[in-house]
């Protein structure tokens, strides 16, 4: 097969930006942009910035996209890890927990200030709660996703721990919002805390608690160090954009609710509840009075 040469010429002005093959004629639209003056092209930046900026819906609308596209190529990923077999299901599961719901709130900045942003930043979230009481009352098949969010493979499960899941993340969001450290201290323990629970526990719980032979104490300790770390660099995240007001209270506040929040998810009463109702119920209880 005969090879072509393509020769390169260098416009002999040296202001050019542009390098094009002789006796090609794809790249002739790049002429365009040399008529046109860079003030103007300046110019039309600054209105698109400014439109956006200006329209809080269209900006609102953006983050929607961008967080929901965030949220489903996570799920993809988990989904397909899955499939494959590259984790444990439990493990896998878990790791599902532990990052979908930190990734939808370190997503909140980019909404709008007040109501409507809140609104929109729960919307997807919101979307999944209809997709989980799709699933679990088996009206969509959906073998990837009930893999990786259930126990044993069960569609039904959906209907409990990640129906309780995804609605603590749309209620933070849509109620507390990231003004509040309570939809911090909620959702931290929920996914941080919760979920390294259990993949600590699992693989170095040999210490079972005296009142729950299902739980260790290594889990329990990890889950409120996970669920108190995750909160102090939320709270740091959100401050840094001046949501939050960072503070000693604060920080004592969260470290309350980790270890309250610790204790009641190692009872055996949680466990029969389920974990993703009781850990988000007992960090918004406590965090009214602490934090």
């Amino acid at each position: 097969m005969a090879l072509k040469v393509v020769l390169f010429s260098v416009p002999s002005n040296s202001s050019s930006n542009f390098c094009c093959p002789l006796k090609t004629h794809c790249f002739e639209f790049l002429r365009l942009f040399k008529s046109k003056p860079r003030r103007r092209i300046r110019r039309e930046l600054k209105f698109v910035a400014a439109m956006f900026s200006d329209n809080t819906v269209v900006s609102d609308l953006i983050a929607t996209g961008v967080s929901g596209g965030i949220a489903l190529s996570l799920l993809k990923i988990w989904e397909q890890t899955a499939k494959r077999g590259v984790f444990d299901q439990k493990l896998n599961r878990k790791i599902v927990h532990v990052t979908l719901g930190l990734a939808f709130m370190l997503c909140w900045p980019m909404f709008s200030s007040g109501r409507q942003g809140a609104i929109l930043a729960a919307l997807i979230p919101a979307i999944n709660i209809i997709k989980m009481l799709l699933l679990g009352l088996g009206i969509w098949k959906d073998d990837a996703t009930v893999k990786s969010m259930s126990r044993f493979g069960d569609h039904r499960e959906l209907l409990k721990g990640p129906l309780y899941y995804a609605s603590t993340i749309t209620l933070a969001g849509a109620i507390y919002w990231r003004t509040s450290p309570i939809a911090i201290a909620a959702v931290c323990n929920l996914c941080a805390g919760d979920g390294m629970a259990d993949i600590v526990g699992r693989h170095f719980g040999s210490q079972k608690l005296p009142y729950n032979q299902n739980k260790s104490v290594i889990g329990s300790i990890t889950m409120a160090c996970a669920g108190f770390l995750a909160s102090i660099g939320f709270m740091l995240y959100f401050s840094s954009f001046g949501y939050v007001q960072q503070s000693s209270q604060m920080v004592l506040g969260f470290l309350i609710v980790s270890v309250v929040a610790a204790l009641v998810e190692s009872h055996p009463l949680s466990t029969e509840l389920d974990d993703n109702l009781t850990v988000p119920l007992t960090a918004v209880l406590v965090g009214s009075l602490v934090l």
